[in-house]
């Protein structure tokens, strides 16, 4: 006969943790912790939920695999102090126990666009009112307060540990893993009795795959490598031989990876047109109208690129205008970079030298230059057209012998 104390040595719980967006790894990951607390036959898997929300269509396949498994599923908003908004508050919701951390707070489901003129709720009453009644229904399946269900999303309710659990949204509240155990053994969660104060924690370490998809599929991070991608393979052609646009093929691969192809085709055109538009003002400077209107395609690009379309991103409104913040920045600061370099290379070319200033001097060449074609060579740190009657490879030093207009004549350096 097993005795008491060896029975509940035996006893372990598996936890999972999703700390960030929800994504189509967050997907993966508790599909396979499940899958784990399956097949070694663990006591129990706790949930562990600090997200700002995240992909819709994720957000179900969640739900339907924590129906789907025999294993109780304990869902707690953990650490202290953190959140789990939007599609994190419908995942507590539909789990077996629900609990929250103290300081914590859930809430905030109610379905937003950002606009020019601010932040406005979905009106699309079918989407909404689909939305709503599954919540509900989740809420009246795990014996939960509906109305409060409801009102996450009509009324953007948010609501902390202690109100939660007086209005029954949740079952406890702990401030940790050990201690909600404790809570909660005893408790009948998918027709077994829960054993589970002292049990063994096991936490669920996912594979190198999912980790790496844990990081580039996050919204965010996902929009940075497209744009930087296609900032970097511009640069590889404007200065080829420096590995950029190599850089930048891997990261526009590593984001179409993690956005899962998903990627607003209008957004990444008017990107293209942006950088085309500036190489163009670069490689032959005007009054400057290319470089401005690349400036204005790459804003407007980068503001499409961010993932924020319902249903299919569900997060509150500061969530996406910080995501909106945080992608935009660094095209304002390339493009604006990119006219600076435009305007220094207009000086420089408007500038009037001395023929007999610059004949004699010595450069260094930028590229390799044939004869007959032109080239750029590199003088006193300006970057001048430049041909010779001879082939001189790249960072050859050159004297200047003559200067046609704005294009210098060169031969090797003796």
């Amino acid at each position: 006969m097993i005795s008491p104390c060896a029975s509940a040595q035996e006893e372990k719980v598996l936890v999972v943790e999703i700390s960030d967006s929800i994504t189509s790894a967050s997907d993966d990951l508790v599909t396979n912790a499940i899958s784990v607390a399956e097949d070694e036959n663990y006591d129990a898997l706790v949930l562990t939920l600090n997200t700002p929300g995240g992909k819709l269509s994720e957000t179900f396949n969640i739900i339907e695999s924590i129906e789907g498994t025999n294993v109780p599923v304990i869902g707690y908003v953990y650490p202290e102090g953190t959140k789990a908004w939007s599609a994190g508050t419908i995942i507590l919701i539909s789990t077996d126990i629900a609990a929250m951390t103290p300081f914590s707070v859930i809430g905030s489901a109610q379905p937003v666009q950002v606009t020019g003129g601010g932040s406005q709720p979905i009106n699309d009453s079918k989407t909404i009112n689909a939305i709503v009644e599954y919540t509900r229904e989740k809420a009246r399946q795990n014996n939960r307060n509906v109305t409060a269900a409801e009102e996450f999303i009509t009324k953007n309710l948010n609501i902390n540990a202690e109100t939660a659990l007086k209005y029954n949204v949740i079952e406890y509240t702990s401030p940790s893993i050990g201690n909600l155990l404790s809570q909660v053994d005893g408790d009948v969660a998918k027709g077994k009795q829960l054993n589970v104060s002292g049990a063994q924690i096991d936490r669920y370490e996912p594979s190198i795959n999912i980790a790496i998809m844990s990081i580039i599929s996050d919204p965010l991070i996902a929009s940075l490598l497209l744009i930087i991608g296609l900032y970097s393979i511009v640069i590889g052609l404007s200065n080829p031989g420096f590995g950029a646009e190599i850089f930048g093929t891997i990261a526009i691969a590593l984001g179409l990876i993690g956005s899962g192809f998903d990627v607003n085709i209008a957004a990444i055109f008017l990107i293209i047109v942006g950088m085309g538009l500036i190489f163009l003002e670069i490689q032959s400077p005007g009054i400057g109208a290319f470089g401005i209107g690349g400036l204005i395609c790459l804003i407007a690009g980068s503001i499409f690129l961010v993932p924020t379309d319902y249903p299919d991103f569900y997060t509150p409104a500061e969530i996406q205008q910080e995501m909106i913040v945080a992608i935009v920045t660094p095209s304002i600061i390339m493009g604006v970079f990119m006219l600076f370099i435009v305007y220094k290379i207009i000086e420089v070319r408007h500038r009037k030298p001395i023929v007999g200033e610059i004949v004699g001097n010595t450069a260094i060449t930028n590229e390799k230059i044939k004869p007959g074609e032109e080239g750029y060579v590199k003088y006193k740190g300006e970057y001048w057209k430049a041909k010779s009657d001879e082939e001189i490879n790249k960072g050859v030093k050159v004297e200047i012998i003559d200067k046609e207009g704005p294009i210098l004549v060169v031969k090797r350096a003796e």
